[in-house]
């Protein structure tokens, strides 16, 4: 595993939307854990890229992250669609497009396309064979030099999960969706079948090493 360093995200402005909330089924500290997955992602995105497209795939009916980062193009991925919230976020520059990552075998925009895509805690939720697929449409719609960001909590966390949700502090909805934890090695190997390469990524812990992060470059 290699260090790294994250660089300063730049300042944003903050949006407050009645329909903030963050995850489906409700916990205590639901709306404080996506915002630090937000605020790790924004980190990690150098102020180079800004200027182009960024897609966040599984970002949710409210899309925390892409309402607090700073880019020239916003598009957000979900299964879940609310027509008349849709305009309301392309208002806000972020273009929703209707995506369900088990169902749809391709994402809908041609190769190279996009400068970074993030994916954060949604590897938790997903079988091997549609990450698998999921990796290589991803690295197919970068661009040469771009970024794939991920989150997903860390693999010793299995059980604290399952006894948070029953303190009520996180979602039971979410966590019984879960299917498998990953270690870095097994998240390394995924992204290497997906078409990245073990020299280009690099990941490392956030949260109390309760989280897992990965950046890999195409």
């Amino acid at each position: 595993m290699r260090s790294y360093h994250p660089e300063k995200s730049p300042c944003v402005m903050r949006v407050k939307n009645p329909k903030n909330k963050v995850t489906r089924g409700s916990g205590l500290l639901e709306a404080f854990l996506a915002k630090k997955r937000s605020h790790q992602a924004n980190q990690l995105i150098p102020t180079s890229y800004r200027g182009g497209k960024i897609a966040d795939i599984g970002c949710g009916s409210y899309p925390l992250f892409l309402l607090n980062t700073s880019f020239k193009e916003k598009y957000g991925f979900d299964k879940v669609v609310d027509t008349n919230y849709s305009q309301q976020l392309f208002d806000k520059n972020i273009h929703f497009k209707h995506f369900d990552m088990e169902q749809n075998k391709s994402i809908p925009f041609e190769n190279n396309f996009f400068d970074i895509v993030t994916l954060l805690a949604v590897f938790e939720h997903l079988e091997p064979e549609a990450i698998e697929r999921l990796l290589e449409e991803i690295y197919r719609v970068l661009k040469s030099e771009g970024l794939f960001i991920m989150t997903t909590p860390a693999f010793w966390t299995k059980d604290l999960l399952k006894g948070m949700a029953q303190l009520r502090l996180v979602s039971s909805m979410e966590i019984k969706e879960h299917k498998t934890h990953y270690s870095i090695p097994q998240i390394i190997s995924s992204l290497e079948r997906g078409g990245f390469t073990k020299e280009r990524i690099q990941s490392g812990y956030f949260e109390f090493f309760m989280n897992t992060w990965a950046r890999a470059r195409k």
